[in-house]
């Protein structure tokens, strides 16, 4: 066993997987023309849900606007309109979706990347959701100001609903 004797050590693997994901990400979102793509933000405030996998898809979920349903194994996910929510189900509130506008090809790539880097560089978590035409990008209510001006400032032109 190695004692710390200093500043200088051998890099840890996860030294090596950050410095790889970050040399793939830049290599990926170089070549793409990210600006061309249009962003809109839409207008309600969202939920982020978990219910048990064996519950029923629940009715209130789906009555405004846009809303996820997800089921595995583990869970039932609901990304739903907050005011929706009752206090009884166990949820995230304040989550705001920039979508992509689409419709896009299946086989794009890179496409989610290209908003997650200047997002994640801003130091802002998400929350994507894929569909079959487009992706959406969950960011925290509080943080979409930063949001939108991070993606502003990398070229994305962005509709405010």
């Amino acid at each position: 066993m190695h004692a710390f004797t200093g500043f200088a050590r051998e890099p840890r693997i996860s030294d090596k997987l950050v410095v790889a994901q970050t040399r793939a990400l830049c290599h990926v979102v170089g070549p793409m023309d990210a600006p061309r793509l249009q962003l809109s933000l839409l207008p309600d405030v969202l939920a982020v849900c978990r219910l048990e996998p064996s519950d029923a898809i629940p009715e209130w979920a789906t009555r405004t606007g846009f809303f996820s349903i997800s089921r595995t194994a583990d869970q039932l996910s609901v990304v739903c309109a907050s005011s929706e929510v009752g206090e009884e189900i166990r949820a995230s509130h304040g989550w705001r979706a920039i979508k992509v506008e689409g419709p896009l090809d299946l086989d794009l790539v890179g496409i989610l990347v290209s908003v997650a880097v200047p997002l994640a560089q801003a130091g802002i978590g998400i929350l994507p959701i894929g569909t079959f035409d487009t992706d959406y990008i969950l960011v925290r209510d509080s943080q979409l100001g930063e949001a939108l001006k991070a993606l502003r400032s990398t070229g994305f032109h962005i509709v405010e609903a």
